[in-house]
Order: structure tokens, then C-alpha cells, then sequence
């Protein structure tokens, strides 16, 4: 296999304006690209893009991890942002998660202390 340059996480939504509304107050900013129609996308990382789709069929059942340098100040932010943030739980080995939903209930979370290695 050819060597990867870019990892591309797809959320599907009922309705992409509904999605774009929302996901561009998570990250706080317009999608930096808009290829098709019925897709948008945000550069997260320099190798790692969310791309917000409309597909009513699949609208619902995803997961998207984002790995976040400071859970409670990303926590915090969420709720400025009105969006609502379940409270931070500890899974294992220290690794932090604070579970959000978007308006299709695409399960979002941001994860604290994420380590390469375990």
C-alpha cells in the first residue's frame, strides 16, 4: 500500500446545513472545504480532517474521538459554546473522556490524556 498522507474521519448527518451549523461551533471556525454539496470539511490536524457528510441513512450511528491537549478547558469551552457536554469520566490507564452529541446523536467525544503508547 502506497504510503498515507491524510486520515479523513466521516460523520454522516441528516441535513448538512443542520451539520455545518453545529460543527462549525465545535470547532469554532467555517469548514475550511466544501467539494460537493453534501460534503464538508475541517482540517483538525495537519494530517487529519473531519468531513461532515449528508447521508440521512447512516445520520446517527457514528463516532468521532478527538484527542484534545486539555479536557476540562475543552470541556468548559463546550458548555460556553452551549453546547452540551456530559460530565468527564476516567476510562483506563488515565486516558480522560468527556462525551458530546451532535443534533443527529453522531456520538462525539474528546479524549484527555491520549498516549501514542499505553
Amino acid at each position: 500500500m502506497a504510503h498515507v498522507d491524510y486520515v479523513l474521519a466521516v460523520v454522516a448527518v441528516s441535513d448538512i446545513e443542520v451539520g455545518r451549523a453545529w460543527y462549525t461551533k465545535l470547532f469554532g471556525r467555517e469548514p475550511d472545504n466544501n467539494p460537493m454539496s453534501n460534503l464538508i470539511e475541517w482540517q483538525v490536524t495537519n494530517g487529519g480532517w473531519v468531513q461532515v457528510t449528508e447521508d440521512p441513512q447512516r445520520a446517527g450511528n457514528g463516532m468521532l474521538n478527538l484527542a484534545v491537549s486539555d479536557i476540562d478547558e475543552g470541556a468548559r469551552e463546550l458548555r460556553e459554546m452551549g453546547i452540551t457536554a456530559a460530565g468527564i469520566i476516567t476510562a483506563n490507564k488515565g486516558v480522560r473522556l468527556c462525551p458530546i452529541t451532535d443534533p443527529d446523536n453522531n456520538r462525539i467525544q474528546l479524549v484527555g490524556n491520549f498516549r501514542v503508547k499505553y
